[in-house]
């Protein structure tokens, strides 16, 4: 496993991705920066990180035996690796904010952005970025984000956790590889934040509602049942207020 330890970059998943061009990179290669000038999340939002504080890093995928239109199922894969690295340094009340933001005790500490290559109807690659928040201690205007320090009231060592999110990595995608998806999606909804809860979301024009999530459909969207109907969100269509 090649891990490429970078001082500061705009972005690790876009340096990866710049790197390929470049060489050719083995299967689970890692890019880490200390500082990330443009990190980027799901929806377009910007990845905010005191420098050295915490753990940003990209990992490449190749050839990761999910079609197009199974790519859900890497969320799933990712989510669960981070949830059970962190459970193994005693991180409290783990659960996974739908599609793959990872939380503890309702505070944020990890995001994903995952970006796909896709050629002949098969992904050839995924390039798998992760941000966690290990040593920062204030977050400025986040009132629901906090880190692992604040959590455990420990200083963690960002290599050792690195090491442990990759071995977890690996384990993940091999049982997809000779199991299936049955079992690891089923494990992915029992960590799933606010299951069979009532939850207030925000809709088509902003509009709230409230319902109660029942889980995640084959394609990875998330099932909403209301009072007067039953419905499958999209990313784009849905926003959990909690």
């Amino acid at each position: 496993m090649q891990i490429i330890k970078l001082n500061s970059t705009d972005s690790t998943n876009s340096y990866l991705k710049r790197l390929m061009l470049e060489r050719t990179l083995e299967d689970f290669s890692v890019v880490v920066a200390n500082n990330q000038t443009n990190g980027r999340g799901q929806r377009g939002s910007v990845w905010l990180s005191d420098k050295g504080k915490n753990l940003t890093f990209s990992v490449l995928k190749i050839n990761p035996s999910t079609g197009p239109r199974n790519q859900f199922m890497l969320n799933i894969l990712v989510s669960l690796s981070i949830v059970k690295a962190l459970e193994s340094f005693n991180v409290p009340k783990l659960s996974i904010k739908w599609p793959n933001d990872i939380l503890s005790d309702e505070f944020k500490i990890s995001g994903v952005l995952i970006e796909n290559l896709i050629k002949q109807s098969q992904i050839e690659y995924s390039v798998i970025g992760i941000g966690l928040n290990v040593n920062q201690l204030k977050f400025e205007g986040l009132t629901k984000v906090s880190s692992l320090k604040n959590i455990i009231l420990l200083d963690l060592d960002k290599n050792e956790l690195l090491t442990k999110i990759i071995e977890k990595l690996k384990i993940y995608f091999k049982l997809y590889s000779e199991s299936g998806s049955g079992s690891l999606r089923r494990e992915y909804e029992s960590y799933l934040f606010r299951k069979d809860k009532y939850s207030t979301f925000s809709g088509h024009n902003n509009n709230l509602f409230t319902g109660i999530i029942r889980g995640v459909s084959a394609s990875g969207k998330l099932c909403v049942q209301t009072e007067s109907f039953n419905k499958e969100f999209d990313l784009k269509e849905l926003k959990l207020i909690y």
